[in-house]
């Protein structure tokens, strides 16, 4: 299988059909080791250091620098059970509690008992990053939010909380946030990299991507060819349009697809072959939101979603893990994400769709929102607020107490890019629904408002707000809007086996010596997200990842002691 640029319209890595080779030993390669791990990301970084810990010599191949998705993350790491910081803020959870809550978010993605196992080590995988210098707080914001303000670290990032209905466990807050200023995953990322540099037997080569999988005539993975951008200008260059890629992706898309297009045609004509032999190759390159070829193929109706990622989330890991027999499940997951609170007064309101009919709980967690809106209502969506509500709206993103990219879109929608009407009637007419259908949703809203119930979604008597002080307002919160974009990650990734995380074959047989981790592959993610899941997922599933692959070498060097004896 071979994936050209052309076809891929992404400067995504290409990816060719394994190198077989009859005898390993007569081989030219250029570089050993026993374990190499294809990305840099927290996936990666876990991976390496659990694999360097068992004994492996372990080498590190990083498309660009380091970092991937998880440094431009909020650095939230779904964690409980008993945490120390859920004690010292008052909140009680057990592992029971945590896994009958993520029972309803995770699905069907991961087995029971793995979830139970994940929920069970929670307190311990923090622990283990907090011994490599990590920092989490026991601070909880006094409301709900998207993302805590600098001076929060504890909060509930799910739906553990939402609605009135009696819980079988008291809810408790799961999201462990780094700390530090501003989206912290940064600072969860550097200090994973701190302890990778520290680690004598990691290597990291930077500036190159696996483009190929060796196998021997059996089909197992021995090692990997490696493109690398040569040394000097090129390297330097390489380096500079990545960075600027970044930066400009935000505020200037295009322009930062333009440097991307630069980068790619510098890997493709200024890259040296190296091969490397490794007993073992770990796949952890991150999801495909940033590949618009796969997309189209496999999540179509995310097409208009803002891309949440860096440039390396090209699906490589995942076409490469295909090539060599593994097996690609839930690439239509996709998480879309539309927070509206921040500001409080916005989940107050009442969200319809198109035609005016409300269709999901408004306080919901954002990427409930998102996948409700862009699996049922492709992806279009107003939020409807009273003057009253778009007032306190107001006042709270004018009081300096939100996050940037909180309240700037909202200020800009409200002030801006809103539909008015002095009644629903003239409202319906600018937004070109259905009057009846519209005013039949807020006169039920405002019924369920003023009983303190409402049966058909939900939602809590706090946030249940009536909508009677006109003149009224719908903003448009659809996934294609670009002053406040939808953010969207991809979730499905190869099928692994459940405890060691090796890809899997379309028969269900580990494909022997390759591994995949975080949103390469299939995990407690790939089903619905919410907020931390995902990191989390990465750092347990990478560790896993590491720990197996780290068992492969040892049993071939214990193999091949028993052939020279």
């Amino acid at each position: 299988m071979h994936d050209s640029p052309t076809a891929q319209h992404d400067f995504a890595t290409p990816v060719e059909a394994p190198l077989v080779v009859d005898e390993a030993a007569l081989m030219r390669w250029d570089d050993v080791c026993d374990v190499l791990v294809a990305g840099f990301g927290a996936t990666g970084a876990c991976a390496a250091l659990e694999a360097a810990a068992a004994g492996a010599k372990v080498r590190i191949v990083e498309r660009f620098e380091g970092g991937g998705a998880s440094a431009k993350s909020g650095g939230v790491v779904y964690a409980g059970g008993g945490t120390r910081y859920q004690n010292e803020a008052g909140y009680s959870d057990t592992p029971e509690a945590m896994f009958a809550y993520l029972q309803q978010e995770v699905g069907d993605a991961v087995s029971a008992a793995t979830l139970e196992r994940f929920c069970a080590g929670s307190v311990e995988m923090l622990r283990w990053l907090e011994r490599l210098g990590v920092q989490f707080g026991a601070s909880v914001p006094p409301r709900k939010t998207s993302y805590p303000q600098n001076r929060y670290y504890l909060y509930f990032s799910g739906n553990e909380a939402v609605g009135d209905a009696e819980h079988e466990h008291a809810p408790a807050p799961r999201g462990h946030r780094v700390v530090g200023d501003g989206m912290s995953g940064r600072v969860l990322y550097d200090t994973l990299h701190r302890a990778v540099e520290s680690q004598p037997f990691i290597d990291t080569m930077c500036h190159a991507s696996v483009r190929r999988l060796v196998t021997d005539r059996s089909g197992r993975v021995i090692g990997a060819q490696v493109w690398q951008v040569a040394p000097g200008q090129a390297q330097r260059a390489h380096k500079r349009l990545a960075r600027w890629a970044e930066r400009l992706h935000n505020g200037m898309p295009a322009w930062a697809d333009r440097l991307r297009a630069a980068l790619h045609r510098i890997e493709l004509r200024e890259s040296r072959l190296i091969t490397i032999k490794a007993d073992a190759v770990i796949l952890s390159t991150g999801g495909f939101i940033f590949n618009r070829s796969m997309i189209a193929r496999h999540a179509p109706r995310y097409l208009p979603n803002w891309r949440l990622g860096t440039t390396g989330c090209d699906g490589a890991g995942i076409r490469l893990g295909v090539s060599a027999g593994g097996v690609a499940t839930r690439l239509e997951r996709v998480s879309a994400w539309r927070f509206i609170n921040p500001p409080y007064a916005w989940a107050q309101g009442c969200v319809v769709d198109r035609r005016g009919a409300r269709f999901c709980n408004e306080e919901v967690y954002g990427a409930a929102l998102g996948h409700a809106m862009c699996e049922t209502r492709d992806g279009h969506a107003w939020l409807i607020l009273d003057a009253r509500l778009v007032k306190q709206a107001l006042h709270e993103c004018r009081r300096g107490k939100l996050w940037a990219f909180q309240s700037v879109p909202a200020l800009l929608l409200m002030l801006a890019g809103r539909k008015r009407g002095k009644s629903l009637d003239e409202l319906a007419g600018r937004m070109r629904c259905d009057p009846a259908v519209l005013k039949h949703t807020v006169a039920t809203y405002n019924a369920a408002a003023q009983s303190g119930v409402d049966r058909e979604f939900g939602k809590s008597a706090a946030m249940l707000k009536p909508l009677t002080h006109g003149p009224y307002y719908a903003i448009d919160i659809s996934s294609d809007s670009r002053i406040f974009p939808c953010p969207s990650i991809t979730l499905g990734g190869l099928r692994v086996d459940e405890t060691s995380n090796a890809v899997l074959s379309a028969q269900g047989e580990p494909v022997a010596g390759l591994f995949a981790a975080g949103r390469a592959a299939c995990g407690l993610a790939s089903d619905h997200y919410v907020s931390g899941l995902s990191l989390a997922d990465c750092i347990w599933s990478g560790r896993q990842a590491g720990r197996a692959a780290a068992g492969v070498v040892l049993a071939n060097r214990t193999h091949s002691l028993t052939e020279t004896d």
